[in-house]
């Protein structure tokens, strides 16, 4: 179904010249609220019982390309499997032009109060497999490990611009931590991420695999460890590990290219890649 129609790209959405990379998310999530609406099981039904609705357990995405001012787009969403207390979707956003900006599969399972996946009722389970389609995606990261680069640490603390309506970390917001841990590493470095930025915008997420261990509740303190695997002119890949008192709650790796103005993938320039020589 189209989830988004149309949506033209406005100011508060960028950060530069083009879409802040944690809008991918935000546009995935409102998606899965219209699919909810339309298959009878929405999200404000679910937080009114104390569950967590249609948490995400797995996420892989890729960006194609960047949006910007002069953007206009679309996000079809489609089930993809359906279990019995599981639904795959496949996130497809486009332009006007019909091409391909983002593509994302995604696995989500409603946390009962109580804990543990809740069962769909028999109807919403049948209303989801008659949107079940197969789409074909091809999202795996490959570990690009590639010798000793540094590991750094942020905290940060998960208070209300953070949270959600039900008190827990906004989806949208752990891109957010996980670019502000590797903006305080290059500044540590000596290098200033605005000094860089102009005709490439550089350190834009580009491709990533999360997976979601367990939810992170407001007024917890998030600890994030990000450890570099690999360096290349195209593509920076970082694992990503999120704990809140010790235990993982997020864990996986991230990808970062250097896109140009209008959007689309270069490379990234030497003064760019220094910071995490060996």
């Amino acid at each position: 179904m189209r989830a988004i129609d149309e949506h033209p790209v406005r100011f508060g959405e960028l950060a530069g010249p083009l879409v802040h990379g944690a809008k991918f998310f935000d546009w995935q999530l409102i998606s899965t609220q219209e699919l909810a609406h339309a298959v009878e099981y929405p999200f404000e039904d679910l937080v009114a019982e104390d569950a967590i609705p249609y948490a995400p357990v797995k996420v892989d995405t890729t960006v194609h390309r960047y949006p910007t001012f002069d953007d206009v787009i679309s996000t079809e969403v489609t089930p993809t499997h359906v279990g019995d207390s599981s639904v795959e979707l496949v996130y497809e956003v486009v332009d006007s032009d019909g091409d391909p900006v983002s593509t994302a599969q995604m696995t989500h399972v409603t946390i009962a109060p109580e804990g543990g996946a809740l069962p769909f009722p028999q109807a919403v389970q049948s209303r989801l497999e008659d949107r079940r389609e197969n789409v074909d995606v091809n999202l795996s990261l490959q570990d690009e490990s590639s010798g000793e680069y540094p590991t750094f640490n942020q905290s940060y603390s998960v208070n209300s611009p953070h949270i959600e309506g039900a008190e827990l970390a906004y989806f949208e917001e752990y891109p957010r931590f996980a670019d502000l841990a590797l903006e305080s590493f290059l500044a540590d470095s000596g290098c200033q991420l605005s000094e860089l930025a102009g005709d490439r915008q550089p350190f834009r997420l580009r491709d990533w695999h999360w997976e979601f261990k367990s939810p992170v509740h407001f007024d917890s303190i998030l600890d994030v460890t990000s450890d570099i695997k690999s360096v290349s002119t195209e593509r920076i890949q970082i694992a990503h590990t999120f704990r809140t008192d010790g235990e993982i709650r997020i864990q996986g790796t991230s990808e970062y290219g250097c896109f140009d103005r209008g959007g689309n993938p270069t490379t990234f320039t030497t003064e760019m890649t220094n910071p995490f020589e060996r």
